[in-house]
């Protein structure tokens, strides 16, 4: 294939295109795709995952764009197909789904050297870190996973986030799915419901909101019998490259009970 010029408008896209020996080939990248900084220092910024500049795309004539599903605008897809050849877009839902996921870019990118090799170790990895994780002993558990507040904010369990701590055996509320794509993924909570007070664990997610041990006494008293804790969310909601990471982050977060 001739030389790509690849855009990723995708965080944990981004990362896995690096991982993946695609970093010569980036030309864009969003103000939020920031792993691994060395690397993506020199890369032009093109807005955000929600608020795509496309005048600044444009100009650097993409020949690949990688969107995803549940981080993209319907109508940024949209206005990039009137210039860029190729979108590549992904929507891993599960931890299983990253396996698919290294299948897609690698299919999209394999002429360049070395990234058949780098997609099956990452492929190899994962699937050792998911073994690993099934086979520790899974402690059931009620968890109030908070992403933002004021209003608080949760997952639906059909997020990557709550199948990914289902791994663990814990069990995300409210019983609640959002569907493919929308806020309905992403609950907002009043305070003032009832199985509040039935959840057993409390993660206090240092993203999209950075919550901080300031915030600690506040959760306690939304949840009064669960264990509260501040918890890296990147590593529990990045997929891709990061998708072993954070299955190990988890277990050792399932085993200790502390950070």
């Amino acid at each position: 294939m001739s030389a790509p010029r690849i855009a990723s408008l995708v965080p944990s896209a981004t990362e896995t295109l690096v991982a993946l020996g695609l970093a010569p080939w980036l030309v864009a990248r969003t103000g939020f795709c920031i792993h691994p900084a060395d690397v993506l220092r020199e890369v032009p910024k093109v807005g955000g995952t929600k608020d795509v500049n496309l005048h600044k795309l444009r100009r650097l004539s993409p020949t690949h764009v990688v969107l995803n599903v549940d981080e993209n605008r319907r109508e940024t897809a949209d206005a990039l197909r009137d210039f860029v050849p190729e979108l590549i877009v992904t929507h891993p839902r599960r931890p299983e789904d990253n396996p698919a996921l290294f299948e897609q870019l690698r299919a999209a990118f394999a002429p360049l050297p070395g990234v058949n090799a780098r997609a099956a170790a990452l492929t190899s990895a994962f699937n050792a870190a998911l073994d690993r994780c099934r086979q520790r002993p899974r402690a059931p558990q009620r968890v109030l996973y908070l992403i933002w507040r004021d209003p608080w904010m949760t997952v639906a369990r059909d997020t990557y986030i709550s199948t990914l701590l289902a791994e663990a055996g814990w069990q995300t509320w409210p019983d609640v799915t959002g569907g493919e794509t929308g806020a309905a993924r992403y609950p907002a909570l009043t305070g003032h419901e009832p199985w509040l007070a039935e959840v057993d664990r409390v993660l206090l997610s240092s993203e999209p909101y950075r919550f901080g041990p300031e915030h600690l006494a506040e959760a306690q008293a939304l949840c009064p019998r669960a264990q509260v804790q501040l918890v890296d969310g990147e590593r529990l909601s990045w997929w891709g490259a990061r998708g072993a990471a954070g299955l190990d982050y988890l277990c050792d977060l399932a085993g200790s009970g502390t950070r």
